[in-house]
């Protein structure tokens, strides 16, 4: 190699050898690495398993955009890293394709689903090779390959068997337009996000998993896992844990009760009227009185709107009075739309004196606002108080402790059986099934035969002799017999895989207004479902909803192990090996949904024995979100980053990197064009570096020695952490440096490019085998650093633009002249970004210490 310096070299030193063309070396890497098998660890025998797992993408047709880059890319780096640090790291790849994503996607086009995933996932994956990730091509997997989803119909059956999948009629959003059921998330302001059809809400049969009898598991596991405290949390609200009082009101003049679920039975005397859902059951009994029919009929179409918070209360008087168990007042009954069904029984007892959101109906229907909460700065003629405070107007509970002596009401409420202690959950059951085309066919079969003598699966010789009822301590109440009533006639479909046929007419039809029962598009195919009865062998018909694509993902990472095993789901022994993943990076945006999901089916897993753990990811880190020139990426702003000309123009080292430059990787960045310009920049530094300076086998120099050793400490414990822009900053300070020098070290050159090897795989590879060095650098040892060689009293010089810190570096000559630290702070790349493009006024040096730019705003 050429002896030349660095910094009057860089990008002008002529010659093959030293122009960077990353469009020559890294589809030669790539191809290398897969030949070599450099990213496919032995799942059998390996001695440190360490599964480096993200999310999953769904294939979008456009094809890969740079947000997916950037959450591949930190995971892939994590990966990279603990590879080099000696792991044997397992790193898959997969496409959640099915789903409505990929239908509504073909429907626009005029394509077939079948054939568009293809076409999808060849786009999908050569754009993820470009990128040059650690992935292991040969364990790879799509939601919608037969081989699959024959196993998510296979769960779904192990659910059914243990009481935990039902079908029962429940509300849902439908667009009568597209004849189809919408998600919430499809529709917008009460119109279908598709065609702008008003949505009504209707009672559907949907197949349903019973999620709620794990909520407490679910709640409690969140202690024991290392995951991102906003998801936690969101994940804690989600499920939504209240503890109260189940009180029952005795329905005036009739034999009906109201009961209620409330947090706060020491406001029972406050009470002054009932509030029930438009969607209770009683108030089918009501509906022939003054103005409730009408009401019902208007808040179905409000229950559409996304924001309920700010929205004027409204109701209306059913004609019905409850009786007040603790002082026998009747209370008028009231139905309004600010009371969901959803929630609790449906029904709350009203204490405006102490509600904020009853206060304001009370105010505005001139309903009776009694004060049973005293306390200074409680004023009820203005508005609710809820605070703490001592209890008045309560008959014998006066003078105790609003809320803190609400276990005491709740003991005398139970005394006298007027209430029961209760715990209330946010989270209701998870609807699986979905009247599209593009899914899992669910497999079921009902016969009507069967059900109209009561038998049904849980009724037959291996559903009365079944294991699955006795795993759960809180299904052993859950009698076979109460199962069979529930669910006369179905039977699980074993003969798998369900497979999903061709078929042309794959456009949602939804549901008839006069039918309750939503016709799927395979609901036109009786070569589809037409079947025998498993049990009596008459004329049956097989299920023609198919089921959410959350089913898909909720149990992905367990098949990624043995992605060719035709006779089990996963296999058993390299299961134990490998499961659960040692991190889970991806968004959290899918706080609440997937990650929610996952956790159910895994503990589900675990107490049918199938798994020895009851946590899918014990570790989870979610990353930050990407946008552009300071807005969020939309197809209607076009704003939208395909890699493909990045890579193209800059090579996905660059990209990679750059991405990574932009910010903490759980916060995210701001993606601009300048900005990869000038990564590309460092990129065809650090060639010319190692391509022209002189490299010598001598031992690294006492001074260089603290700077090479501080570099690997600071890189080293960045990205542990997932501080990716900070350790590329200290890479950078290493090569100003290195650049500095005359003459560098073997030993520094391969230090230089291990550090940065995670960031640009294929250039690092290049550059170390021009460094004659045998074997992968991704599969070298990390290099360790000496605590002893890392000085202290190094001259580190902050480097701030108009008074906000925005680099760092080591200076080596405490006396260097103000001139020489502005000509040091204009080469670190840190500094450079914030610069570009403005006027710099004046420089302000405190020696030693900080360097500020004041620049024009």
């Amino acid at each position: 190699m050429k002896k030349a310096s660095a910094l009057s070299a860089k990008d002008q030193v002529q010659g093959e050898d030293t122009k960077y063309f990353p469009q020559r070396i890294e589809q030669k890497w790539q191809e290398i690495w897969l030949k070599e098998k450099i990213y496919q660890p032995d799942l059998h025998s390996a001695k440190r398993p360490y599964y480096n797992l993200h999310m999953f993408p769904y294939p979008s047709a456009e094809g890969l955009h740079v947000g997916n880059v950037y959450a591949f890319t930190g995971a892939d780096i994590h990966g990279r890293f603990k590879r080099m640090q000696g792991f044997d790291v397992f790193q898959p790849f997969g496409l959640d394709g099915f789903g409505i994503h990929s239908e509504n996607y073909a429907l626009k086009i005029g394509s077939h689903p079948m054939e568009q995933a293809k076409k999808s996932e060849k786009r999908f994956y050569d754009q993820v090779k470009s990128l040059g990730s650690g992935y292991d091509w040969s364990h790879i997997l799509e939601t919608y390959d037969t081989d699959y989803y024959r196993w998510t119909q296979w769960i779904f059956i192990e659910l059914f068997k243990s009481g935990l999948a039902y079908r029962e009629s429940v509300g849902v959003n439908f667009c009568p337009s597209c004849m189809t059921v919408l998600a919430d998330e499809q529709v917008i302001d009460g119109q279908c996000e598709r065609c702008g059809a008003e949505v009504e809400k209707k009672e559907l049969k949907q197949w349903m998993f019973r999620i709620t009898e794990y909520a407490e598991q679910l709640l409690e596991g969140l202690d024991k896992i290392d995951w991102t405290e906003k998801v936690k949390t969101a994940q804690r609200n989600w499920i939504g844990k209240s503890q109260g009082a189940k009180i029952t009101f005795r329905v005036a003049d009739t034999d009906n009760d109201l009961s209620v679920f409330t947090t706060r039975p020491d406001t029972l005397f406050g009470a002054t009227f009932m509030v029930v859902s438009p969607e209770h059951p009683l108030v089918k009994e009501w509906m022939s009185n003054p103005g409730v029919s009408d009401y019902v009929a208007k808040a179905k179409i409000r229950a559409l709107e996304k924001d309920l918070s700010d929205r004027e209360k409204s109701g209306v008087f059913s004609g019905a009075y409850v009786i007040n168990p603790i002082n026998n007042q009747q209370m008028p009954v009231w139905i309004a739309d600010y009371v969901l069904m959803s929630y609790g029984t449906g029904a709350i007892m009203a204490v405006p004196g102490h509600d904020q959101r009853d206060y304001e109906f009370a105010r505005k229907y001139e309903l009776p606002i009694i004060q049973v909460i005293q306390h200074e700065s409680a004023n009820i003629t203005k508005e609710a108080y809820t605070g703490e405070g001592k209890l008045i107007n309560s008959g014998e509970w006066n003078g105790l402790l609003a809320p803190k002596d609400k276990d005491k009401i709740i003991a005398y409420l139970q005394e006298r059986g007027l209430a029961t202690e209760s715990t209330n959950y946010h989270l209701r059951d998870w609807l699986i099934s979905r009247q599209r085309y593009w899914g899992p066919p669910i497999p079921m079969i009902y016969c009507e035969h069967c059900a109209k003598e009561g038998r049904s699966w849980f009724t037959s010789k291996e559903g009365v002799s079944s294991k699955y009822l006795v795993n759960r301590e809180s299904l052993q109440a859950v009698q076979h017999q109460t199962l069979s009533t529930q669910m006369p006639g179905w039977y699980p479909d074993e003969n798998l895989p369900i497979e999903l046929p061709y078929i042309e007419d794959y456009k949602p039809i939804g549901a008839s207004s006069e039918n309750s029962e939503a016709t799927s598009p395979l609901g036109r195919h009786p070569e589809f479902y037409t079947v025998n009865c498993p049990s009596c062998g008459k004329e049956a018909k097989r299920e023609t909803d198919v089921s959410d694509t959350f089913l898909d993902s909720a149990w992905y990472f367990y098949r990624y192990t043995s992605t060719s095993d035709n006779d089990h789901a996963w296999d058993e022994g390299v299961g134990k090996l490998w499961l659960p993943p040692t991190i889970y990076t991806g968004g959290a945006e899918h706080s609440v949904l997937h990650l929610l999901y996952a956790r159910f089916l895994t503990k589900v897993s675990h107490d049918l024995g199938l798994v020895d753990f009851d946590e899918p990811f014990p570790r989870f880190f979610a990353h930050g979100l990407i946008i552009k020139d300071g807005a969020k990426m939309s197809k209607s702003k076009g704003n939208v980053v395909v890699p493909d000309e990045y890579i193209k123009k800059f090579g996905a080292d660059t990209l990679r990197t750059y991405l990574m430059f932009l910010g903490p990787f759980n916060m995210g960045g701001d993606f601009r064009d300048s900005g990869i310009e000038g990564m590309f920049r460092f990129m065809k530094r650090i060639w010319v570096l190692l391509s022209s300076q002189t490299i010598i086998s001598k031992e690294v120099d006492s001074s260089a020695k603290s700077e090479m050793h501080k570099a690997i400490k600071g890189v080293t414990e960045d990205i542990e952490g997932f501080h990716y822009n900070t350790a590329i900053a200290k890479i950078m300070t290493y090569y100003n440096f290195l650049s500095e020098q005359k003459e560098i070290s073997l030993t520094e050159a391969k230090v230089l490019l291990q550090l940065l090897a995670p960031f640009a795989p294929h250039i690092t590879e290049e550059l170390w085998h021009r460094l004659g060095e045998q074997g992968s650098i991704h599969t070298s040892v990390w290099p360790a650093f000496d605590q002893k060689f890392i000085e202290s009293g190094d001259t580190v010089i902050a480097v701030q633009i108009n008074g906000k810190l925005r680099g760092t570096f080591v200076l080596n000559d405490p006396q260097a002249s103000q001139e020489e630290v502005e000509r040091i702070a204009h080469e670190d790349f840190s500094v450079q970004k914030h610069l570009e493009g403005k006027t710099i006024k004046k420089a302000i040096y405190v020696p030693g210490k900080i360097l500020n730019f004041v620049v024009a705003v």
